[in-house]
């Protein structure tokens, strides 16, 4: 989750990243579309190794998966990666009704449709911020059959405890940025001068901790749409801190007990979605892992590519080996 432009932030972002294999001998196509519920969503594909593939789902609301090619190089060397944007995001069709289609039953859909497109029979999935959340609903409600672990990266499992973490991180600002969110949450202004370099200052210490250039990344230059600040708006809110929309109830914590697959919760040391409750939400997974990546924000990957590649990559031999 992250803040944005306009007056709103860029919540979950997400960056949700989920990775899949196939049972062929036949390489995957390496991009285009599947068919959707709603419409068409991209996809692309590196690495062309015989590895389980890993389907990563994307943040947001509203995000999009271009960061991931170039900061998922290491384990894209020994597996395919399979990426997409999901539908109104990024080079996918756009939402033309929020009602029927922004929908998070509608979102579990696209990932069992590229499955099925994709033949990836088998597949670990790595979802991140808002992905998380999509890749836990597919877990408790989908055909589990070669699913072989789950990666929530920063995951949104709760919005109640996303607000309450994101707050407990405003309380950390300076108090001239603490006053100018407080202002805009009361007001609802959150395109005011105040809030946007308030909001700056979260994003610096908490979303990335580095300069955050997206034209860095060639396929988010490319892309025909960054952020879709329409279905964020519609499914979160105005901002990163308050939640009016539809996932304003969201919560799955009660359900964690349920997962019967391997299961990893990765975060930064200084993510949004904050390390002791990551902690907190490992301990009700049995059998669960939960990695601290040190000096990293909510963008593990862009933050710290070569660690956040190394967590997944040892995870997922670890998974295989057994």
């Amino acid at each position: 989750m992250r803040p944005r432009k306009r007056h709103s932030a860029w919540l979950l972002l997400a960056v949700l990243l989920a990775f899949a294999v196939c049972d062929s001998a036949e390489p995957l196509p390496d991009d285009g579309f599947v068919n959707v519920p709603g419409g068409r969503v991209a996809f692309r594909v590196m690495g062309e190794s015989e590895g389980v593939p890993v389907l990563i789902i994307h943040g947001g609301p509203g995000s999009s998966s271009c960061m991931y090619p170039s900061t998922l190089t290491g384990v894209a060397a020994s597996r395919p990666v399979v990426m997409y944007d999901q539908l109104d995001s990024g080079n996918s069709d756009r939402i033309t009704d929020l009602e029927r289609d922004a929908v998070l039953a509608r979102f579990v859909a696209e990932v069992a449709a590229i499955r099925a497109e994709l033949g990836l029979r088998e597949v670990h999935l790595v979802g991140h911020s808002w992905g998380a959340a999509v890749a836990l609903e597919y877990l408790l409600t989908a055909d589990l059959t070669g699913v072989r672990s789950v990666t929530f990266v920063g995951p949104l499992i709760s919005t109640d405890r996303w607000l309450q973490d994101a707050n407990a991180l405003v309380e950390t600002l300076p108090q001239e940025d603490q006053a100018a969110i407080r202002a805009a949450n009361a007001t609802g202004e959150y395109d005011t001068p105040e809030f946007l370099a308030a909001n700056a200052v979260f994003e610096a210490r908490f979303l990335s901790r580095g300069p955050l250039d997206r034209s860095q990344f060639r396929e988010c230059v490319a892309s025909p749409r960054r952020f879709s600040v329409d279905l964020y708006e519609y499914m979160w809110g105005p901002s990163e801190f308050v939640s009016t929309g539809t996932l304003r109830d969201y919560s799955r914590i009660d359900r964690l007990p349920e997962l019967g697959i391997p299961t990893l919760f990765l975060v930064g040391e200084y993510d949004e979605a904050r390390p002791e409750t990551m902690r907190e939400f490992q301990a009700l997974v049995p059998g669960s892992r939960a990695k601290v990546i040190p000096g990293a924000g909510h963008l593990i990957n862009v933050d710290k590519p070569q660690a956040f590649n190394d967590a997944i990559s040892e995870f997922l031999t670890s998974v295989e080996s057994q």
